[in-house]
């Protein structure tokens, strides 16, 4: 009885000095470091910009990517490939509520529901809820994260579709006979998220 108990002793030790010994780490963004680009496609082309981060941290288990969240600032939205009046004209036409009515969404938001690490150490297939418009839709991606000195980057390419979202102007999913007017409904987001 007596060996019993001093057994049930030691496993218990043993269990609570293991989950003692889990790090778990929760690291912010550097909003300024972190950089978001974007490229939509048309039938005629594409255009493509930038938009800031507004704050966002990722969330790490011994090491290990396993949760986070991050806000964009829409009302940094803007193109990189025009300049002077075509500029004007697009970044305000973006902002608009025909596209993404940053007045009254000013923010759009990821948040990491799952994680699964791949099979080379620092990728990872990440599952998130994206919420643009207030809509929230279900996405997913891959996304590698290295140690750079002091801090961890996190880059990924993510496929967004607008129309999921009730992004509509110029969508063949709403649309019809749009023709050279058409814009596709997918566009994508390169993310580079630095974090200390």
């Amino acid at each position: 009885m007596k060996k019993g108990f001093l057994m049930f002793l030691a496993a218990t030790a043993f269990v609570a000095f293991s989950f003692t010994n889990v790090i778990i780490e929760t690291l912010s963004a550097d909003v300024m470091e972190s950089e978001i680009t974007w490229k939509g496609y048309k039938v005629t082309g594409s255009h493509t910009g930038t938009v800031m981060l507004k704050e966002g941290n990722l969330e790490f288990t011994d090491g290990a990517l396993t949760g986070g969240n991050f806000a964009i600032d829409m009302a940094t939205l803007g193109s990189t490939d025009l300049e002077g009046e075509w500029k004007g004209k697009l970044d305000g036409h973006l902002k608009s509520d025909d596209f993404f009515g940053v007045e009254k969404y000013p923010t759009a938001n990821l948040v990491i529901t799952k994680v699964a690490p791949k099979g080379t150490p620092g990728d990872y297939k990440v599952y998130g809820d994206l919420t643009i418009k207030e809509t929230t839709e279900p996405i997913t991606f891959y996304a590698n994260v290295k140690e750079e000195g002091d801090k961890k980057v996190a880059t990924a390419s993510i496929k967004v579709d607008r129309s999921s979202y009730n992004v509509k102007y110029g969508s063949g999913s709403f649309f019809s006979g749009l023709g050279d007017k058409t814009i596709y409904d997918e566009f994508d987001l390169d993310v580079k998220l630095v974090v200390k």
